[in-house]
């Protein structure tokens, strides 16, 4: 199923940034190229970044014996094991961009932010001038599990956090009031997020970790992210799809753990190393696309301790990538999160990923949406990039196979608890027997010959030869099991 009318994209492969051969060493991989997938490009690049990262003042705490009623005493590395600026060199050493400092709370912990962890990431910032590093928290969410919270680069970033963290955390009081671990208060703290001047952004972190089986919610339910979505889109925009804790089946000599799990899932248990609300076909990530929502997933370390020193982590950009399609500031970063312009991958698998839906002279990429009139032809390209040199795990992964993903765009839903897009389909799976190779780039194209309706297209693709991600079990090498998914596009219908 080839296009008919290839010129412009032809051209655009064959800019000078795709002309090269093979890389030779991990730090050619993690060179960053301008990319034809924006439309228009706008000077963009795909971005690698992380943006759930624990540091030192991710505190344990304990009480103080002399005065029970005063506020617990935080104990710095005890959760959180390294300091800002460490994570950011590592950040830079497995090839990110950008990084958010993300400590979780506790009680009074907006005054720990504010007093120290803040200086540190100014100190972080000028060890590593050429990361982009954003302030933030892993927000303690009212009725909920954590979420990283962005804080927009604009000088104001230490008041405007503290306002957030003191003013919602659900751990932040002293003693412990239930009160502030409601929906109806996790509602006020987006309303007042979305109409602060730099709103913040704010993905769900880990959003099955608390389930009990599969489409058994914990604290994250279907319905909980409709009403965060509905109140401030441009605040709630989404969930981790790639939890971090990867490195929880190995042990510290690089042996498998027969007991450990990927990304802490203990009873509903990852799948490819992705959250069920992701990774099931026709789930609950579908359900929102099918709604028209921008509903976007990143994936992260989570890193608090690496697996080298006994933790469950695996290092900022070691084995998980986001990748937002933005120029270099924080700025266009925020934005690119905002709009979806992202592709996530686990072991380096892949490095670029673009994909572009054209009809009748109309182009849209990744997070973005195009106009269709009915009856019409789509004709999609999938390009992306499957590098040659060894990743972190000292491996060197093929991309075995790619998915074109569809879904109609239905509308809202009656029921907010639903977790099924049923009409979602795979109109193809690509192997090397569709694919052009030229290098490391690898182009595909397939074509919808008659557009009825508004709809949805994504993509993701394997290392492995399961048709389906399947539960991921005790001990499983993470290395051996790669994917990476791509954020929808959508196409609305004259």
């Amino acid at each position: 199923m080839r296009l008919l009318a290839l010129a412009a994209w032809s051209a655009l492969l064959a800019t000078p940034s795709l002309a090269h051969g093979a890389h030779s060493g991990l730090a050619e991989r993690y060179q960053n190229k301008p990319t034809a997938g924006a439309v228009p490009a706008k000077g963009r690049l795909w971005l690698p970044g992380d943006h759930h990262i624990h540091s030192e003042y991710s505190a344990d705490y304990e009480l103080n014996p002399a005065s029970p009623q005063t506020a617990p005493i935080p104990l710095l590395g005890k959760d959180g094991r390294y300091s800002i600026s460490k994570n950011a060199q590592m950040a830079r050493q497995f090839g990110l961009r950008w990084m958010v400092s993300t400590d979780h709370g506790g009680p009074n912990h907006s005054k720990l932010n504010y007093e120290q962890a803040w200086p540190e990431v100014n100190k972080a910032r000028a060890t590593v001038p050429e990361m982009l590093i954003f302030y933030g928290m892993e927000f303690d969410t009212p009725a909920g599990d954590h979420s990283s919270l962005i804080i927009p680069f604009t000088g104001d970033e230490r008041e405007q956090l503290r306002a957030i963290e003191s003013g919602f955390s659900k751990r932040e009081p002293w003693p412990a009031d239930k009160a502030w671990d409601s929906e109806g208060r996790m509602i006020d703290a987006l309303k007042m997020m979305r109409d602060q001047k730099a709103p913040p952004v704010l993905i769900a972190n880990h959003p099955s970790r608390s389930a009990t089986a599969p489409f058994a919610w914990g604290l994250y339910t279907p319905s909980e992210f409709r009403n965060w979505n509905d109140t401030a889109p441009r605040v709630a925009i989404g969930m981790e799809g790639a939890p971090g804790h990867q490195a929880g089946a190995i042990k510290p000599d690089g042996s498998p753990d027969p007991t450990g799990n990927r990304g802490g899932y203990g009873r509903a248990p990852t799948l490819g190393g992705f959250d069920q609300m992701t990774a099931t076909l026709g789930g609950f990530w579908d359900s929102m696309l099918a709604e028209g929502r921008r509903w976007f997933i990143t994936a992260t370390s989570d890193s608090h301790s690496n697996w080298r020193d006994g933790g469950n982590d695996f290092w900022p950009g070691e084995y998980s990538k986001t990748y937002v399609q933005a120029q270099v500031s924080h700025a266009d970063i925020v934005d690119g999160l905002r709009s979806g312009r992202i592709f996530v991958t686990t072991g380096d698998l892949v490095s670029e990923v673009d994909v572009i839906v054209a009809s009748g002279g109309r182009r849209a990429g990744i997070g973005g949406t195009i106009t269709a009139r009915k009856g019409e032809m789509l004709d999609v390209t999938i390009r992306l990039r499957d590098p040659a040199a060894a990743n972190a795990g000292g491996r060197t992964p093929e991309v075995a196979r790619v998915d074109l993903i569809l879904g109609s765009v239905t509308g809202p839903v009656a029921d907010r608890t639903t977790a099924r897009a049923p009409a979602t389909t795979v109109p193809h799976r690509f192997t090397a027997a569709d694919w052009r190779r030229d290098g490391e780039v690898l182009t595909m194209t397939h074509r919808i010959p008659v557009v009825t309706g508004p709809l949805y297209l994504r993509v993701r693709g394997t290392s492995s030869g399961e048709l389906e991600p399947t539960a991921d079990p005790k001990g499983e090498d993470p290395w051996s099991d790669l994917w990476f998914y791509a954020n929808p596009i959508f196409v609305t219908v004259k």
